[in-house]
């Protein structure tokens, strides 16, 4: 059951003039970043016009590519509206995310200061970092739902944003510049889906199939930049190119920032944004960096020109999920795989180890879990705990849809061939109809496709690795002995997004005698805290320890810590899910594995 917060009560009334009333004003946006006590952003709004369908000042509860909550309203921390005289007009806060303005028509400027997420404690939901804001000395980030909101009604009304700033501080953007140096967008949706980084960057820029590639970087302490970055990436979007015969927009931007902890990133239509530790550069991290950034680049495809009309004008008031999450993120991440191993960026062995550990991943989760339902309750805390495996199973699925249609259609269109034929059929500004986008699929390529969507997206059906890939010649093997012994803990700790906190899982009964509990919260090992921004140096303790060792671990109850002492158990290693070229393979198998290996 999802668990509905105070920003999703709103009055009929309030969803109707959302829908309805028709912005008649641009909104123009003041942040002064030279003011950053407090880790407070600053923002005054200059607007004319407004009229009572315009009296409630919203802000975001969750933004788009997020599938979280994210309640932006709690992180504000004054809000006052003033006439064109600058006399003070009565506001008062109606839920987390709303202010109502007493006298909508008299407002000139709306101001108010909302603090950064990222240093700003909170009970729950809170925001992921590469979603977030953050407001530092040398350098800031804007996430447009985590500082701008709107007057209901002005979702659609054009947006500029001035920000004043240290002269020396760069500023890396999709948004396009006006010719007094502001920036501007189209909507507020626009705004949302375009990151702002400021401060000491170092840029770089490419061409790639006609479109211009910037990149800007912010490192802590200067051990990465941004042409190391590019240097490395064009291999991949050179073939991200050929992947997509064309690049769908004109112009794309990266946004880096290295520091103390790896979150992950944030895709958008024309930029992604990532948040990652800072290290000395070399080629793993170089390569690291790559990898995900392939997955990112792929969303100017899905959803960008490929998406439900449900994220056409994005519900900033009450989140509402898509069931078809596992286009946008599932085949997102299924291509950046498969465009690398059609690019020669990946060989084919490293392709199946991908998929290997995909599986391995995938049966972390509730295998009863499907896509389809991952996509309808991924706002609720359910969904959350099962999130994750949109980049597994959705990926594992989204590969056996590819081959699935190159079998049907002897080898002459795969599920990059139909990508590419819906996005022209489609576009940024065309949506499909959510409730009918798996009859379109189907009724676009063949009908056993439908059955395929049946079972293995809105059903959870085993997914079926041994029959699809012995259609390319490839043998899966779910399990192999090895005769080999390896240390082990004896249970399974698992990571909770929801809650922040890992748990255990999978207790062997050694340790149940010992007093271990199944979901029993794991705060320390071996007198070392764990939390996500302490658990790598605990995950390389724990591959230390040997057989017939001793370890500590700390486990909290109701609030009371408990530490247990617990031997290192023994298991034989397992190879597990293993993909084997098949030296008999037949002529037909070879003829299909060589198609599925190339763009066609």
């Amino acid at each position: 059951m999802m668990h509905l917060r105070s920003a999703w009560l709103v009055s009929g009334l309030l969803l109707t003039q959302l829908a309805l009333a028709k912005p008649k004003t641009p909104l123009r946006y003041d942040i002064n970043l030279n003011d950053r006590a407090d880790d407070q952003f600053k923002v005054t709004l200059h607007v004319d016009g407004l009229t009572p369908d315009n009296a409630v000042y919203q802000f975001a509860s969750t933004a788009p590519g997020t599938y979280q909550i994210m309640d932006i309203g709690r992180y504000v921390r004054s809000f006052k509206a003033f006439d064109a005289k600058g006399r003070e007009l009565k506001t008062e806060p109606v839920s987390v995310n709303q202010w109502k303005l007493d006298q909508p028509q008299k407002v000139r400027t709306i101001q108010y200061s909302i603090s950064e997420t990222w240093d700003t404690p909170v009970k729950e939901h809170h925001p992921y970092n590469m979603c977030g804001t953050s407001i530092e000395k040398d350098h800031a980030l804007i996430n447009g739902q985590g500082v701008f909101g709107y007057p209901t009604g002005m979702q659609d009304a054009p947006i500029e944003v001035s920000i004043a700033r240290p002269v020396e501080w760069e500023v890396g953007t999709a948004l396009e510049k006006t010719a007094s140096g502001s920036f501007k967008a189209d909507n507020y949706d626009r705004i949302v889906d375009s990151p702002i980084l400021l401060g000491r960057l170092t840029k770089a820029t490419t061409t790639v199939a006609g479109a211009q590639v910037d990149m800007y970087t912010y490192s802590k302490t200067d051990q990465i930049t941004s042409q190391q970055l590019l240097d490395n990436m064009k291999s991949m979007l050179t073939a991200a190119g050929q992947f997509l015969k064309q690049l769908p927009v004109k112009r794309y931007t990266f946004l880096y920032h290295f520091e103390d902890q790896s979150w992950g990133a944030w895709e958008h239509s024309y930029s992604s944004e990532y948040v990652l530790k800072e290290a000395p550069y070399s080629q793993q991290l170089a390569d690291e960096v790559t990898s995900i950034a392939a997955h990112e680049f792929f969303h100017v495809v899905t959803p960008l020109n490929i998406h439900s009309e449900i994220i056409q004008q994005f519900n900033f008031v009450t989140p509402t999920p898509s069931e078809h999450l596992w286009l946008y993120e599932g085949v997102t991440e299924w291509a950046s795989k498969a465009m690398q191993l059609r690019g020669g960026l990946m060989d084919l062995p490293t392709y199946l180890g991908e998929m290997t550990q995909k599986i391995g991943q995938d049966k972390s989760y509730d295998s009863t879990y499907s896509l389809a339902k991952l996509g309808l309750t991924c706002y609720s805390d359910s969904g959350q705990r099962q999130y994750g495996n949109i980049y597994a199973r959705g990926a594992l699925t989204a590969g056996l849809l590819d081959i699935r249609l190159l079998e049907l259609s002897g080898g002459k269109r795969g599920l990059r061939e139909v990508i590419n034929e819906l996005a022209t059929t489609y576009g940024p500004n065309r949506p499909f109809p959510e409730a009918d986008f798996f009859t379109i699929f189907t009724q676009k390529t063949y009908p056993e496709i439908g059955d395929f969507f049946n079972r293995y997206v809105k059903a959870a059906e085993p997914l079926p690795y041994a029959d699809y890939f012995g259609k390319l010649g490839i043998t899966f093997t779910p399990a192999t002995p090895t005769g080999q012994k390896a240390a082990w803990l004896g249970m399974k700790p698992t990571y909770l997004d929801t809650d922040s906190k890992f748990v255990l899982t999978g207790i062997s009964e050694p340790l149940q005698q010992a007093g271990v509990k199944e979901n029993d919260e794991w705060v320390g090992f071996n007198g070392q805290p764990v939390k996500l921004e302490t658990i790598a140096p605990v995950q390389k303790a724990v591959r230390q320890l040997k057989p017939g060792e001793s370890y500590t671990v700390t486990v909290r109850r109701a609030g009371q810590d408990v530490t247990l002492t617990l031997p290192v158990q023994e298991r034989e290693i397992i190879k597990r899910f293993a993909f084997t070229p098949d030296p008999q393979a037949t002529p037909q198998q070879l003829q299909l594995r060589d198609v599925w290996m190339k763009n066609l």
